[in-house]
């Protein structure tokens, strides 16, 4: 096996999912009820932790967990005013942000599909 060779190969298996779908990596990210509660609420912007708690109606160690979980992954960030009193902001990364077309899919989808909901 040539150089050439073994450098694509390691290229190759460096971008190759660990699921042989990348709709499931994906979920795994972003999937969970409250991950994507958060998620879309911070698509309308900025939010402070009790503005977010208040609004998702998750318990404040859900939403505490949700936001690291989603801090770790990169699509939200945290904000920390050390004014008095102290104040902690949560808004969506570029990462997050690149989600609303996504939500306006599932948006659209369950308006012609979930229909029985509204009613």
């Amino acid at each position: 096996m040539d150089t050439a060779e073994t450098a694509a190969d390691t290229a190759s298996e460096a971008t190759t999912p660990d699921t042989p779908c990348p709709v499931v990596d994906s979920l795994e990210q972003i999937g969970s009820r409250w991950r994507l509660v958060v998620l879309h609420e911070l698509l309308n912007g900025e939010s402070r932790f009790n503005e977010l708690k208040r609004e998702t109606d998750a318990n404040a160690r859900t939403l505490s967990r949700v936001l690291d979980d989603l801090q770790e992954t990169g699509f939200v960030d945290r904000r920390l005013e050390e004014d008095s009193p102290v104040a902690t902001y949560y808004s969506l990364t570029a990462k997050g942000e690149s989600l609303a077309p996504v939500f306006e899919e599932i948006d659209s989808w369950a308006h012609e599909w979930l229909a029985e909901c509204d009613a």
